[in-house]
This record gives C-alpha cells, sequence and structure tokens, in this order.
C-alpha cells in the first residue's frame, strides 16, 4: 500500500528523532511556507544543549526579523508535525550521514533520502561564543558605560544593552562602508550616553581599519562631558561629543546623520539637518509620533478607516505608520532611496523601526508622483500638514 503524506511526514520525524538522539542532526529547514503570516520565509531546526538538557531550537525566520524558541521533543516534534501538515510545503533534514528531502504539492508528495560523508555536526553548546563584532570587552569605555563590571566580563544585567549594540554596529557598519567619502563625517543627532558612538567607533577604528570622524550631539552637558572623557581614555581620537540641540548643530559637511530614538519631531529634525547637509546616509529610529496622531484624532479621516481608528491603541498604530511612511516618501521627494525595517528585537526596546536613507540621485525624479502620494496619505487620515514638510518648506 503507498504511503500517505502523515505517513511521509512521520518517516522524516522519525529519522529528525534518530538524529537528535544520536547527535548526528544538523538541522532541519521547513519551507514553502504559506500560513497566515505574511513575513515568514522558513523555520530552522538545530539541537543545543542547556541546563535543562537537550531542546530542539527554533528559529523562525521573518521578512526583517528571527525568532528563536527551544522545545523539549515532545513540544518540538508535534510543532513539527502540525507545520508539515498545514503550512509548510517542504522540509530538508541535514544529518551527518544523509539528507531528506520532503515535498508535497496537494495531494502529491515525495521523500527522497541522499547518503552524504564527511559532514560533522555543528556544536549545541548554548552559551558558546557568538559571532559578534564586538567581543573584546576589556574597553574603557565598556566599562565606563557599565556595559562589563570589574573583572571585564559583561554584567548580567547589561546582556540585552550588548546584544543591542552589537546589533546596531552589525546594521550601521556596512552603511558607513558604502560611503565614498575617504574619512566620512558621521553625526549622532541626541547621543545620550553614547553606546552606540563608541561601539560603531571601535568596531570601525580598530576592527574595520575604516577611518571616521564621529560627533555625538547632547543637550545635557554632564553627558556630553563624560562622553568626552571616555573618549580620551579610551584613544578614540576621532570621537567627540558637543552640547546643543539637533536643530542649533550645525551639520554642514557631515556624510552620515544617524538619530536613535528621538522624540515625536526630533526625528524629523534630524532628517531635515541631513538633507540640508547633503548626507549620503540618514538613518533614524524614531520615538513617539505625537504630532500626526494629534492631527488624526482631530482631523476627518476617510470613513472606511473608521474602524481602524475606533481605538485608541490602533491609532497609535497607525500614527506610527503613517508618519514614518511620510517621513520615507518626503525622504525620497529629496533625492534618498529609503527602507523601512525593524532592527532591534521587541525584548530590547519597543521603538524599534529604522528609517535608512541612502542619498540616490535618481529616487526623486518622479516629483510629482511623489507629491501625488503624500497628499492622498494626507488626506485619507485627515492630516493638515506633516512637521517635516514645514521644516523643508513645501
Amino acid at each position: 500500500m503507498p504511503l500517505t503524506t502523515p505517513d511521509r511526514i512521520e518517516e522524516l520525524l522519525n529519522a529528525t528523532q534518530a538524529a537528535f538522539a544520536s547527535g548526528a542532526l544538523v538541522q532541519l529547514k521547513l519551507g514553502g511556507y504559506h500560513g497566515s503570516e505574511p513575513e515568514l520565509k522558513s523555520v530552522l531546526v538545530k539541537k543545543i544543549t542547556t541546563k535543562a538538557g537537550d531542546k530542539y531550537s527554533f528559529t523562525w525566520r521573518y521578512k526583517t526579523r528571527d525568532t528563536i524558541k527551544n522545545f523539549a521533543e515532545p513540544e518540538a516534534l508535534a510543532l513539527l508535525r502540525d507545520g508539515l501538515e498545514r503550512d509548510f510545503r517542504s522540509a530538508q533534514l541535514a544529518t551527518t550521514e544523509f539528507d531528506m528531502l520532503f515535498e508535497r504539492n496537494g495531494e502529491k508528495m515525495r521523500l527522497k533520502r541522499t547518503v552524504v560523508a564527511g559532514r560533522e555536526a555543528p556544536s549545541t553548546d548554548h552559551n558558546r561564543a557568538k559571532n559578534r563584532p564586538l567581543t573584546e570587552t576589556g574597553k574603557p569605555w565598556l566599562r565606563a558605560l557599565g556595559i562589563v563590571g570589574k573583572t571585564g566580563a559583561v554584567r548580567h544585567d547589561a546582556q540585552d544593552k550588548f546584544r543591542q549594540i552589537n546589533k546596531m554596529v552589525e546594521i550601521f557598519a556596512p552603511l558607513i562602508a558604502a560611503i565614498k567619502a575617504e574619512r566620512p563625517l558621521i553625526v549622532d543627532m541626541g547621543a545620550g550616553k553614547g553606546y552606540l558612538d563608541f561601539a560603531l567607533y571601535d568596531y570601525l577604528a580598530t576592527v574595520a581599519k575604516r577611518p571616521v570622524s564621529l560627533v555625538g550631539v547632547e543637550m545635557r552637558a554632564p553627558l556630553v562631558e563624560d562622553g568626552n572623557a571616555t573618549a580620551r581614555a579610551s584613544g578614540f581620537d576621532g570621537l567627540s561629543f558637543r552640547t546643543g540641540s539637533i536643530m542649533e548643530f550645525d551639520a554642514s559637511g557631515a556624510d552620515a546623520v544617524i538619530a536613535l530614538h528621538a522624540c515625536d519631531t526630533a526625528t524629523d529634525d534630524a532628517i531635515f539637518k541631513g538633507i540640508s547637509a547633503g548626507a549620503s546616509l540618514i538613518a533614524v529610529a524614531p520615538c513617539c509620533h505625537k504630532q500626526i496622531r494629534r492631527q488624526m484624532e482631530a482631523g476627518e479621516a476617510d470613513a472606511r478607516f473608521e474602524p481602524l481608528l475606533r481605538h485608541g491603541i490602533f491609532v497609535e498604530r497607525q500614527a506610527e505608520m503613517v508618519t514614518d511612511t511620510l517621513r520615507a516618501l518626503l525622504l525620497e521627494l529629496n533625492g534618498y532611496k529609503t527602507r523601512v525595517f525593524e532592527f532591534v528585537s521587541d525584548a530590547h526596546t519597543p521603538k524599534n523601526n529604522l528609517i535608512v536613507a541612502e542619498k540616490d540621485g535618481r529616487a526623486g525624479r518622479d516629483r510629482a508622483a511623489v507629491l501625488r502620494q503624500i497628499t492622498d496619505l494626507k488626506t485619507m487620515f485627515g492630516i493638515e500638514q506633516h512637521y517635516l514638510e514645514d521644516l523643508l518648506g513645501l
């Protein structure tokens, strides 16, 4: 009697379970997703060893982020069985001894096994060293910012912050590397304690060997004094901090303007400074979208959006999307190619959207079309004027 789809799924799961038990499992990848989550691309499953024993580690790979969770075997196998029966059309099992390919198309399915040789299983140590841009923890700036303790180890209560700054370096370093200037000038608007500035400068100067000048602009004088003292102690000659507001600072000559979590219209101030300077790169992580939200609440939106705007929490989320969409369009209008994506997991901060704009003269060619999009979007949500429009004189 021919095997049915459930039989083939069970054969794959049995092979996975055996490889997991023997230490031969390399990975199981589920693909061909057709479920209800539009940005989910695939799921990777590996074996890890934790203090609580061996676990199946699932990585849900979305378009702009990954989500990782660990499961004991019964729950893991149940999740895999459910996924293969409903949401995934293919699976690839890799072990040290063989590969197994599962595919289904409607009622048709196949399971193919191929012998391999010379393949080693990856380490299952959950606590192994992470592949991070910043691995040396004995730096003065890490101690000064409270990331590491007296022993030079990352403090338990600073693990999230250390992961966060490493992630920011992963994102920003390639963007800086793409700037054509021999020694680009980077301006961080609203630098705060300078976590990003120290991490990025350290990586660019000591790892990437990319000469840069980096200026952190901050209104609180004590933070500026501390930042400059720590920069001197770290030997970071190209890193400095200045006291002042975003709009007061002269950003002329800046090749990159960055602003992380500048509140409400301060983000627009930073974008305006970057556009005015003709910066090659503008990157902002907005925080608070009060200016547009107030207009949405006071204005008259398209009646079709009434269900979306009936509840305050939905108004807040719509205000975030509308505000940042208008920002992206206004950047495009001024010759920038823009992308908006999530850059840090929600576990670290709820304000996690990053707008990245790279100077590209072609991006602003069809000004009339972009202006129509801006006008239509404002009309749909009952918005009179975006603050950035005022700054740009539109």
